[in-house]
């Protein structure tokens, strides 16, 4: 039987997006404000930079640097984790940044700003307070600035209006924005860097390529006259132009010269030593960055990818986290204890064959409980109460020879003392030890 009323109630609440058509709106296409073709809030780089290496490079960092979990936190006395705060800012690092980002893809903006700019601005964009007036008040999106001008205390950052739909630059202080300068500024943005000379030496690689490859066969046709006088330059120009149209006419790009005519053919490949001065810069940059080529291909050993993770993604990682500290954590939300923290999963690039040991010694030693490590591998929470507990589970329960629970000796003199035992029950006992001696 099919029920009346849930069926009419779910033709009174359905909503198809195809229904919804510009025809039926209540408002013009006008109304929706400023129209782009492409995404205006997304990042682009400088011009020559997206065509080489170097794109490719910077987008493999930002992509490991926005890998690690960035969250608001909580610490004991000790700096040591304690729990995650659920509130806006923390929603903001690991959820929804802004209207067109996720936490992830906004980390990723601001490390790939950072290498093209040098330096690049966190702007609160929307809060629950004037942050200029008070420091209470709480972050509700984020956004990426490029900044314009330095001002003693204020910056001028140009910053993508959501609402616009347009960038806009605004004037800021500097106490409300995250200021973050590039770790690696001395290789990759200095005017004399790596990086730098290397994006020179590619530019040049490129043009040489485009003129090598443009289609011109270079040729010298000597006359069987001089060619000082006006009327014979004239010719020769005529000679010239009648030979390109040839081959431009011809199927198979053929032309025929007088018997007296030489023609020099000078489209030789000319050896120049730029491939060789890049293919140096690319290993100098690699090394300088504390990284190697097999990271890319996917054949990094472990200790290649260890050096590459302290030496390039931590420095910047740690300069985010820094930052974000500073700003949008008051002095007394610091002193009680909150933080901002990175986690990185360490646990997904092992295999299972090493995964199988790591947990065993980590369940043995009680560093993770059962259902800390079944999330680890993918598997859903377990319902057994002993799953949430940080035990050996190799070991066996002490149990007495009835089956029951042996109590510790602390609980046993606790229950002394608070329940002592009657005289008849210490009478029976010392009975009871009387009679197991006349046995012996």
């Amino acid at each position: 039987m099919i029920n009346i009323n849930l069926f009419s109630n779910r033709l009174k609440q359905a909503w198809n997006v195809f229904k919804n058509s510009e025809e039926n709106v209540p408002y013009s296409m006008s109304d929706l404000g400023y129209v782009s073709s492409f995404n205006p809030s997304q990042v682009r780089l400088s011009r020559g930079s997206e065509r080489s290496i170097i794109s490719t490079i910077t987008t493999k960092i930002a992509m490991d640097v926005a890998s690690f979990n960035i969250q608001h936190v909580r610490l004991d006395d000790e700096d040591r984790y304690l729990e995650t705060i659920k509130d806006s800012l923390n929603h903001c690092l690991t959820v929804e940044a802004n209207k067109d980002q996720t936490g992830r893809a906004f980390i990723q903006d601001v490390v790939m700003s950072m290498f093209d700019e040098g330096v690049v601005a966190i702007v609160p964009i929307e809060t629950i307070g004037d942050p200029t007036i008070s420091d209470s008040y709480k972050i509700l999106s984020l956004r990426t600035g490029k900044i314009k001008e330095w001002f003693p205390n204020h910056v001028r950052v140009e910053v993508y209006n959501d609402n616009r739909g347009i960038k806009q630059t605004i004037t800021v202080p500097k106490s409300i924005v995250g200021i973050i300068e590039n770790p690696l500024y001395a290789i990759m943005n200095e005017p004399n860097s790596t990086l730098q000379r290397l994006r020179s030496k590619l530019s040049l690689l490129d043009v040489t390529d485009d003129k090598m490859s443009s289609g011109k066969l270079d040729l010298i046709i000597q006359l069987p006259y001089t060619v000082k006088s006006e009327s014979r330059k004239a010719e020769a120009k005529d000679r010239v132009q009648a030979i390109a149209n040839q081959l431009e006419s011809s199927r198979y790009g053929i032309a025929y010269a007088d018997a007296t005519e030489r023609i020099t053919q000078l489209n030789r490949p000319v050896e120049n030593n730029l491939l060789a001065q890049v293919q140096y810069l690319t290993t100098t940059f690699y090394n300088q960055l504390g990284m190697s080529e097999n990271i890319f291909t996917g054949k990094a050993t472990e200790q290649e990818l260890r050096n590459y993770y302290d030496r390039t993604v931590e420095p910047i990682v740690t300069a985010i986290i820094d930052e974000m500290i500073r700003k949008f954590l008051t002095k007394t939300a610091r002193s009680q204890g909150h933080s901002i923290m990175g986690f990185r999963d360490i646990f997904r690039l092992v295999p299972a064959t090493e995964l199988a040991n790591i947990a065993d010694v980590f369940s043995r030693n009680a560093i993770l409980t059962s259902n800390e490590l079944r999330q680890i591998i993918g598997r859903k929470p377990s319902n057994d109460p002993r799953a949430n507990e940080l035990s050996n589970k190799n070991m066996p329960e002490p149990n007495n020879q009835n089956g029951n629970n042996i109590k510790p000796k602390a609980e046993e003199e606790e229950d002394l003392i608070e329940h002592p035992p009657t005289r008849e029950e210490v009478s029976e006992q010392i009975e009871r030890l009387k009679g197991k001696l006349r046995t012996l």
